[in-house]
């Protein structure tokens, strides 16, 4: 995923935190934030320590960029998004995580299809 693509500061996932909607599932929590004029969406990935250790959690955020670059044509471009992963995450592989972040994004309404 490139640079432009992807949101990195602390300062920047602290105002999506705080200024963006939640929306959630038993597997993944997801925080938007509507920037105007953006011409590509931005995402960034958190995987808490409780999940697991670095390997899994690197595999988790390797499955969750991956799902965002396939379903990137039908995502809504004006926003930052932040996705959580949760405890359940651990024991899903990719198909299972992409369908999760999929049921997520279209009962955010930020994809089309």
């Amino acid at each position: 995923m490139k640079k432009a693509y992807r949101v990195k500061k602390n300062e920047e996932f602290q105002e999506i935190f705080k200024k963006g909607d939640s929306f959630a599932n038993r597997q993944l929590v997801i925080y938007s934030l509507k920037k105007e004029g953006q011409s590509h969406f931005r995402v960034g990935f958190s995987v808490g320590k409780k999940i697991g250790n670095a390997v899994m959690r690197n595999q988790i955020k390797r499955y969750l960029r991956e799902a965002f670059h396939e379903l990137g044509p039908y995502i809504d471009l004006e926003y930052d998004y932040i996705i959580i992963a949760r405890m359940p995450t651990r024991e899903m592989g990719y198909h299972d995580i992409k369908s999760s972040l999929q049921h997520l994004l279209k009962k955010t309404k930020k994809i089309r299809h």
